[in-house]
């Protein structure tokens, strides 16, 4: 009988009924890796890491369908990752699945183990329309229409950070409480471990002693830093002077895959010609984030793990953008100065390293995780008794984060990371 076209592109090895004969290692258990968007598998790394050495685990990737998959099959060709369809998963039993985003979640085979993707939760996003009626939007990862499908709660763990957001889970989806763990986060350990290496980042990004690095951040859509106008980001360079400062982007991966690599390198080819340090998304950001001086940013997740470092900061892009009121990236906004792009550039730049908040910077770092330093050690037990297997004997570490990659342009159509 042959086969459709679908069925045609499907894996054989290591999912069909007699692996046995087939695999050179048979393991115990089946681990789907659901990535949804690049920034999600990366998350999801975190957690694939934890599973290093253990030859009873067989980790088999998927594309999730998503509105920002773009980039998602060239990020899994680059790990070298054995992927399944995504047709073929959903009618594929696994022992347990990991994901960093919720569409589609409730179509798997398998108990489903759900993270956050970004520092917590804080965006609102709209609620779906039933009719003529609309619900009030919810705070997305945490809102009742991400988690509840068919009357019944999709995940089997809900990972949090912080016990605080433990109550707003209970707002928002009460019938979730029951799978929810606060686990810590990743991304605030690695930034932690980061902070003594600080004059190595700086270096990486030749930046000299005497200058002033000023960070600017932009998470994605029409309420970014990027999306209210590039001029923010073209007046500092042209405004700021190179001899003591030194101007670098780092842009939400979601940006650079919407729009194409190509066309963001395009765009900003003007500026890094005068001086412009544009952070490459193939590399890791907390080296970056820990070497600025300043940071310019907006609601994205980067503001906040920018708190940790108590560097001062600013916040553009659209000062009523949709964050949970609740969230500490709302208590962020309610105290940060903001840029005003009608006025010269260096004295803001220049006041704002004066006026610090330092405290208030230490309280929002606070809110990021109640488990500082814990996330590896509490996620890596949570996978196990998940899998039903004993966890190997093995010391969980966060390490610094690698040295940040930057665009480089100073041949004629090259932009390739360095």
């Amino acid at each position: 009988m042959s086969l459709t076209v679908p069925e045609a592109n499907w894996r054989h090895v290591p999912v069909r009924l007699d692996v046995e004969r087939w695999a050179t290692r048979r393991t115990r258990r089946r681990v789907l890796v659901v990535v949804h968007t690049v920034i999600a598998g990366r998350r999801l790394l975190d957690v694939t890491r934890l599973l290093e050495g253990d030859i009873r685990v067989q980790l088999i990737f998927t594309q999730a369908p998503d509105v920002f998959s773009n980039g998602v099959p060239e990020f899994l060709e680059r790990l070298g990752a054995l992927v399944l369809p995504w047709s073929q998963a959903v009618q594929t039993e696994f022992d347990l699945a990991l994901a960093a985003g919720h569409g589609s979640l409730h179509d798997l085979t398998a108990p489903v183990v759900v993270l956050p993707h970004g520092a917590g939760h804080n965006k609102l996003a709209p609620a779906a329309s039933h009719g003529r009626t609309a619900s009030p939007p919810g705070v997305y990862g945490l809102s009742r229409q991400r988690l509840i499908r068919d009357g019944a709660v999709v995940p089997e763990a809900i990972v949090l950070a912080h016990h605080e957001e433990l109550t707003r889970l209970g707002r928002e989806c009460p019938e979730a409480l029951p799978v929810a763990e606060v686990v810590g986060d990743p991304c605030f350990d690695r930034v932690m471990a980061s902070l003594p290496s600080r004059a190595l980042y700086r270096q990486s990004l030749t930046v000299e002693a005497r200058q002033r690095l000023i960070l600017v951040c932009s998470t994605w859509g029409p309420d970014s830093l990027l999306g209210q106008g590039w001029e923010t980001l073209e007046r500092l360079v042209a405004e700021l002077p190179g001899d003591d400062y030194r101007i670098a982007a780092l842009l939400h991966p979601h940006i650079w895959n919407a729009h194409g690599e190509l066309q963001v390198r395009t765009w900003l080819a003007g500026l890094a010609r005068s001086g412009l340090i544009l952070i490459s998304p193939h590399g890791e950001w907390a080296g970056a984030v820990v070497a600025a001086d300043q940071i310019v940013a907006d609601h994205g997740s980067v503001s906040l793990y920018g708190a940790m470092t108590g560097a001062p900061m600013l916040m553009a892009g659209r000062p009523d953008a949709k964050v949970d009121p609740s969230s500490p990236m709302a208590e962020l906004m309610s105290f940060t100065p903001r840029l005003r792009p009608e006025r010269p550039m260096c004295p803001q730049i220049k006041r704002s390293s004066t006026n610090r908040h330092a405290i208030r910077y230490e309280r929002v770092a606070a809110r990021i995780t109640s488990e500082p330093g814990r996330f590896a050690r509490r996620m890596r037990a949570l996978l196990y008794r998940k899998l039903r297997l004993r966890a190997p004997a093995l010391r969980t570490a966060t390490e610094p984060a690698r040295l940040p990659l930057t665009v480089r342009f100073d041949e004629p159509g090259s932009g390739v990371p360095r």
